[in-house]
């Protein structure tokens, strides 16, 4: 049977609570990958993959000045590629799958990103959470991206019981509106960067701490 989520009021208005203070801390943000059309975020989220956005951004201009476009990168030196991208980690792997994606763009969609989910997974190397990263922000599409940081504070704030990132998904739509999808990630993500981080988060200092469930908290300092 396919997963239905089905929240408590408690966690529908604390989920919400959430975001409203998140939206007050976060009035705009947006990936802080750098990007200039759509191809070019989802072959950056790909590379994202185990490193930082800082050395995605460092990396990625040479290799969108050698292949600018998906017909460009489908017929890249893999060889040529790995030596642009080495410095973020996992070169060989997100080289195949950077190539891969390309292929399938030219083959299957004339070069040009879908901008919904059920074909953006069609291509190989991109899963539902570079999809989600791609249509919230290259098309402002309502999705949720679940990364290390959404599923860690969604875990910690009680708003979901699961360690699978899809039913996280899941539980996250179930708790807002629709409208509100595609500014969740980012906000969760940053947080999760600035104050609710993996090994020791800063509950002392923490604008959400009377609205978190998180029992072991760290102490103030």
């Amino acid at each position: 049977m396919p997963y239905e989520p089905e929240p408590s009021e408690l966690q529908v208005k604390r989920a919400r609570s959430i975001l409203r203070r998140l939206k007050l801390r976060y009035p705009q943000i947006r990936t802080a990958l750098d990007y200039r059309n759509p191809f070019e975020l989802l072959t950056s989220t790909i590379v994202s993959a185990q490193t930082t956005d800082e050395n995605v951004n460092r990396a990625m201009p040479a290799l969108f000045a050698r292949y600018p476009t998906p017909e460009d990168l489908a017929q890249a030196n893999p060889e040529e590629v790995e030596q642009l991208i080495y410095s973020t980690g996992f070169y060989r792997q997100k080289t195949t799958s950077i190539l891969s994606m390309a292929t399938d763009l030219v083959d299957r969609f004339n070069g040009v990103v879908p901008d919904n989910l059920d074909d953006l997974v069609k291509l190989r190397g991109v899963g539902r959470k570079t999809a989600s990263v791609v249509l919230a922000e290259a098309f402002n599409k309502p999705a949720i991206a679940v990364d290390t940081h959404v599923k860690r504070l969604a875990g910690r704030w009680d708003l979901t019981s699961s360690t699978d990132p899809d039913k996280i998904e899941l539980d996250l739509m179930a708790v807002y509106p629709r409208r509100q999808w595609a500014g969740v990630s980012m906000r969760y993500i940053q947080y999760g960067r600035d104050v609710c981080t993996a090994k020791k988060p800063a509950c002392f200092d923490c604008s959400l701490v009377d609205l978190c469930p998180f029992e072991d908290k760290t102490p103030a300092p």
